[in-house]
């Protein structure tokens, strides 16, 4: 069985900055959880190197011909996009939230 290629994880502003707002709400609401999920998200995005395939279509993806896919972690959901040499994160977002479709 060949190997996946690893493939380069770029973030977009608009993720990053996710990120940083739900350590921020986190650090408000539930101090404990920070660094649980804050890594848990880092390392699911990590993953995504190797493990881009292993995650179904992104469903709000208009349209989606298949390169955008999304993962679940503590109820965040990162979708993101794969390229040819990338992996890209394009949000991640509280299941809770109102879905976006893009």
């Amino acid at each position: 069985m060949a190997k996946k290629k690893i493939k380069t994880v770029a973030w977009s502003k608009n993720a990053a900055e996710h990120y940083y707002q739900i350590l921020e709400y986190l650090s408000e609401e539930a101090p404990d959880a920070v660094s649980i999920v804050g890594n848990a998200l880092l390392d699911l995005i990590e993953a995504l190197a190797l493990e881009y395939n292993n995650y179904p279509p992104d469903r709000f993806k208009k349209d989606n011909d298949g390169t955008f896919k999304a993962a679940l972690v503590f109820n965040y959901r990162v979708s993101y996009r794969i390229t040819e040499k990338e992996i890209y994160i394009l949000r991640i977002r509280h299941t809770s939230r109102e879905p976006m479709n893009y």
